[in-house]
């Protein structure tokens, strides 16, 4: 079982992506389960969703507080929460940021990063900053658990093509990166 925690503020389509990756995961012939926490309900507001997904049935259907991967929606929630909090060894962390990898603060127990600038692309696409569905197709991409086309299919139905075209490019550009420790606080890819 992957558990996966998305971070994100009020208005970006943070709790929906949940569940449209749990839709596709379902869909694809996986179990998975999702759960919202949303702390202050408002516009801007730290929000943040959960999942689990699995090739087996998922009883519990709690939070996740150990992740295998976080996803970050939006690059001005690591100033308010600790995205990293929790995150397992090996761990695989998704950003939307325009930063170069080697200037990010990246905990040790993270072995992938990936990082596409999302909200360029749901500006160039969509004319607004909601970056859900560019940061969907990157999740697709760098962790294989949910397929582009089941994803492309719930997003088509929920917020229509220009939103599927977001999600493709998402998928095209994001840069995955795996990183190796040598001394602490230095990494370099591998």
């Amino acid at each position: 079982m992957k558990e996966i925690r998305l971070h994100g503020r009020g208005g970006l389509g943070c709790v929906k992506a949940a569940e449209v990756l749990v839709y596709a995961a379902v869909k694809g012939g996986k179990f998975g389960n999702s759960i919202p926490f949303f702390g202050f309900e408002r516009q801007g507001a730290p929000v943040t969703a959960f999942l689990k997904i699995s090739d087996k049935p998922i009883r519990a259907k709690n939070r996740v507080i150990n992740p295998d991967i976080v996803v970050v929606l939006d690059p001005t929630i690591m100033n308010a929460v600790n995205v990293y909090e929790g995150i397992k060894g090996n761990g695989t962390l998704i950003l939307n940021t325009r930063q170069d990898v080697k200037d990010l603060n990246i905990p040790e127990s993270v072995s992938t990063v990936a990082v596409v600038d999302a909200t360029a692309i749901s500006l160039e696409v969509l004319g607004k900053s909601i970056t859900n569905t560019v940061m969907l197709g990157a999740f697709c991409k760098v962790t294989g658990l949910a397929d582009l086309e089941l994803v492309a299919e719930k997003v088509e139905e929920l917020w229509g093509k220009k939103n599927v075209e977001a999600l493709k490019k998402g998928f095209e550009a994001v840069q995955i990166h795996h990183i190796q420790f040598e001394k602490r606080g230095q990494h370099h890819e591998i």
